[in-house]
């Protein structure tokens, strides 16, 4: 049941798998020509289509690929509330149970050795597992990095209800133990983070990570350059799959000697240093203050100095960026956004900057929130919402299956004007 709710596509050959992504993708390019019509854009139909979309691009790994995975602690289907893995069931139908993770496929062998390390651990603890926040409890969720250095960062998020220093002191004492010297030793972390959280999602500002044990970071190679990733910055979660698609974007940015390349929503500076050395500057864009650090130390690392990075909301950053934006060199602009897609105002900035003539939009639910941004870039100019600048058309797109055994996969949508 569980490799069904995780990795629906996993019992399908994977030629038959890519051809589901590939008739998905096409639904929702034909989404967006039927909305793209509604709003009176002229729209070129090679084939129906609003613009050419290609086969989806293989995975050079299919099992295993995933180097961040997270687990979640509530009660197993024998009833254990101390159960380390994957949910099944939906809230609704109020039959969530959580599945130990070992037969999904998309999970490598170190993830789940962790997870089954971490449940051996609570099950010993006296502490409760923290279900639901209001009826108390302690052990949380777990997240696995991992990297093709054979590093391992292990992140335990746990809520610390009414227990004071000295309790929540000798808790992170026993994890540290177990976890270097006891039965979790055999995981070889090499980072032990502990994070002491009373909601859902908790930053680092929020809530700072705890290094109990090992390296601050993680490494990675990508496309010959090294990353160093701290514990929620954001990197695609298959290596492989994310050079194969970076390659892509280099190509289809078209990013020549006298290009700045504008890489809004930049994670660790992946896209914008992997193509530094193709353009004249890259200016890179991010939330996480974290992942900001890591860019930089990442530009400096790799001997790459035409890289400037700014923290912050892309909303609140670009449009005042581009407001002043005098250069008459071309600029070309690449977003990467989570589910929820950019923010209005992103879009705004984006398309009243002339000296933007091609887009990238990279996304991993173009379904969703990206639709509504995509007809926000294509719309005809609408001075009601200060939407002056022209309109930009699709050119060209790209599915790049990064999320093998799964339906999702990634899209790479080309704009220009």
């Amino acid at each position: 049941r569980l490799a069904n709710a995780a990795t629906p596509l996993w019992r399908l050959p994977y030629q038959e798998q890519l051809q589901v992504k590939y008739e998905s993708q096409r639904k929702i390019l034909q989404t967006l020509t039927w909305r793209l019509e509604e709003l009176g854009v002229d729209v070129q139909k090679p084939g129906e289509l609003c613009c050419l979309l290609r086969p989806v691009v293989p995975s050079p790994i299919i099992n295993g690929y995933r180097n961040k995975s997270t687990f979640s602690v509530n009660r197993g289907p024998d009833g254990n509330p101390k159960t380390v893995g994957l949910y099944v069931g939906t809230g609704r139908a109020n039959n969530i149970v959580c599945v130990r993770a070992d037969h999904v496929k998309n999970v490598p062998l170190k993830h789940k050795q962790v997870a089954q390390c971490y449940e051996e651990f609570i099950r010993r603890s006296p502490l409760d597992s923290c279900i639901l926040f209001h009826k108390g409890g302690h052990w949380r969720e777990l997240v696995v990095r991992t990297t093709s250095h054979g590093h391992t960062m292990a992140i335990i998020t746990f809520h610390p209800q009414e227990l004071g220093q000295e309790a929540l002191s000798t808790q992170k004492a026993l994890l540290k133990e177990f976890f270097t010297c006891g039965p979790g030793a055999v995981c070889a972390l090499t980072s032990l983070y502990f994070q002491e959280s009373t909601m859902t999602r908790c930053s680092h500002e929020q809530s700072p990570f705890q290094l109990l044990y090992g390296e601050p970071h993680i490494f990675e190679d990508v496309l010959g350059l090294k990353f160093r990733i701290s514990p929620d910055a954001f990197f695609q979660v298959n290596t492989s799959g994310a050079e194969v698609l970076y390659q892509a974007v280099g190509e289809l940015s078209q990013a020549a000697g006298d290009t700045t390349l504008l890489d809004v929503c930049c994670g660790t500076g992946t896209i914008g240093l992997s193509l530094a050395c193709h353009v004249s500057k890259v200016i890179g864009i991010e939330l996480v203050e974290k992942a900001i650090e890591d860019a930089r130390w990442n530009a400096t690392y790799n001997g790459i100095s035409n890289c400037e990075f700014h923290s912050g909301k892309a909303e609140a950053v670009l449009p005042q960026l581009l407001s002043s934006w005098e250069d008459a060199r071309p600029l070309v602009a690449v977003v990467n956004p989570s589910r929820a897609g950019i923010h209005y105002r992103v879009v705004r900035a984006i398309r009243n900057c002339r000296a933007i003539r091609r887009l990238l939009y990279i996304s991993c639910k173009p379904e969703g929130e990206a639709l509504r941004n995509f007809l926000e870039l294509c719309c005809p100019p609408d001075p009601g919402k200060k939407l002056v600048g022209e309109p930009f058309a699709p050119v060209l797109a790209m599915p790049f299956d990064l999320f093998p055994h799964t339906v999702h996969c990634e899209l790479v949508l080309l704009f220009a004007r």
